[in-house]
């Protein structure tokens, strides 16, 4: 069984018009997907990003150097993860879809996760 990052890109732009009640639903909707994924084992772990956009960290002339990360008015950010457990790229993608972070600008990257040990 390998594991597979489902990164969730979205515009920042895409929440900031909604009522709480529809954010609420958002958060519901992925909970239960969290709790589907953990049902089945297929969950190994996932947070939402805080919105604030990190560090961006780089090298320039051999020195790291550490900017603000994407502001509110990116065209796309990541706002959160799932990792999963799949047995083969074909059930990954099928989880994936699964995944209420679709729509609406947002979508959602696959990488397969490689095994450093």
């Amino acid at each position: 069984m390998s594991q597979y990052l489902l990164l969730l890109h979205e515009t920042p732009a895409d929440f900031a018009q909604l009522s709480p009640a529809a954010m609420q639903e958002i958060i519901e909707s992925h909970r239960a997907f969290a709790e589907r994924l953990a049902g089945r084992g297929q969950l190994a772990g996932g947070e939402k990003l805080c919105d604030d956009g990190g560090r961006h960290i780089r090298f320039q002339d051999g020195r790291p150097l550490a900017t603000d990360g994407p502001y509110a008015e990116a065209h796309d950010v990541i706002g959160g993860y799932y990792v999963i457990t799949a047995d083969s790229d074909a059930q990954a993608e099928a989880i994936a879809c699964e995944c209420p972070h679709q729509g609406g600008g947002r979508w959602i990257e696959l990488r397969k996760i490689d095994a450093m040990t």
